[in-house]
């Protein structure tokens, strides 16, 4: 079982804690994430296997596409800090990053063919 000093030390990278509070909001693909945080689809997958080696997050493969999501709180190594996750992502800069996503996810312009 994973530390929870180990946790903490893989969510003291911003991008990752980003990843990590998003996914409060549901499954998500690969491309929401490259929209919403503005980065390249490497530096997102690479992030997402550190989350996931860790146990954080699961994946589901459909197709060529992967979507991610966060473990849910019995199967999180850290009940107490899924519960402190939930509560970021209401305050800035994490709350903006959600109204992206929620802007996104309306206009859904990734394709998925």
């Amino acid at each position: 079982m994973i530390k929870s000093s180990e946790i903490f030390k893989l969510l003291s990278e911003e991008i990752r804690l980003k990843i990590v509070i998003l996914l409060t909001e549901g499954e998500l693909c690969v491309c929401d994430f490259v929209e919403v945080l503005n980065l390249p689809q490497s530096t997102i997958s690479r992030h997402m296997a550190k989350l996931k080696k860790v146990g954080l997050i699961s994946d589901r493969r459909d197709g060529k596409w992967v979507h991610y999501s966060l473990k849910k709180i019995v199967d999180f190594p850290d009940k107490e800090l899924h519960e402190m996750l939930f509560q970021l992502k209401k305050k800035p800069p994490y709350s903006e990053e959600l109204d992206r996503l929620k802007k996104h996810i309306k206009l859904k312009n990734c394709k998925q063919d």
